[in-house]
């Protein structure tokens, strides 16, 4: 090989390298006051977005725990930036879970630094678990107008393996389209009581459900899938979420 063939190959795989790099989402740290006190948030965002999500992460977790880290990621492979942050409970590092007054204030506060960052992309609510609770009540009570719509992951409807429909006052009057991930072996949402939740609240409401996971959409035992395919299902049903809603207006 002539060293002239050698630095072409060289121009080549370092503009490849570059053009990897340039196509890697954007990952900005970020706060916002609530009540006075900041608390962390970290926006994740591809260069393709196609929409920008609001995403609260779930009683036992942080903004940073696995799988709030590996459902932003997937979702940044199909176009969904997401704006990831701490309740106060968490950002303080206290195990005790704060008031549902708080928690709501806060994914206002946090859909608010939504709509700052959201560069003319439309902007979703939503959350994992308690934190998908606490965005219903969110909408419910009006307080996210900016949010065109809401990616509810494992909406708790009931205790673990006592079903009911306990939680589901929680989703009346949401008029806005919500897009409900399920697990289907979630021992918190029995998958025809949730079914029949969904359908309860009408053309707005749609359900997917990812089938052999569990409530953290990790694979049960008998599933044939592992769990990056979870979290590939679940990016896949927020892009088809994404792709009924209208454009956005403004930026």
């Amino acid at each position: 090989m002539t060293s002239r063939m050698l630095g072409i190959l060289l121009l080549l795989a370092s503009a490849l390298a570059t053009s990897a790099r340039a196509a890697d989402p954007e990952l900005t740290k970020l706060s916002f006051p609530v009540r006075g006190k900041p608390v962390s948030a970290l926006l994740l965002k591809p260069a393709d977005a196609r929409a920008l999500l609001v995403l609260a992460h779930g009683q036992v977790m942080n903004m940073q725990h696995p799988f709030m880290e590996a459902i932003a990621a997937s979702l940044a492979q199909h176009h969904i930036a997401t704006l990831r942050f701490n309740f106060p409970y968490a950002e303080a590092q206290r195990q005790q879970i704060d008031g549902e007054p708080l928690l709501v204030e806060t994914i206002a506060a946090a859909t608010k630094e939504g709509e700052k960052r959201r560069s003319g992309l439309p902007l979703l609510v939503g959350g994992k678990s308690a934190g998908a609770l606490m965005t219903a009540l969110a909408l419910k009570q009006k307080v996210v107008p900016e949010a065109a719509g809401a990616v509810i992951l494992g909406f708790p409807l009931h205790a673990p393996d006592r079903p009911s429909a306990l939680n589901a006052p929680a989703l009346d009057g949401i008029e806005k389209p919500i897009l409900f991930v399920e697990g289907s072996n979630d021992p918190l949402a029995d998958s025809k009581l949730m079914a029949a939740v969904v359908e309860r609240i009408g053309k707005n409401a749609s359900l997917r459900v990812i089938e052999g996971a569990d409530h953290s959409f990790a694979p049960v035992a008998d599933s044939t899938k592992s769990q990056q395919q979870m979290y590939e299902e679940i990016g896949i049903a927020v892009e088809d979420f994404v792709a009924t809603l209208p454009r956005a207006k403004g930026g």
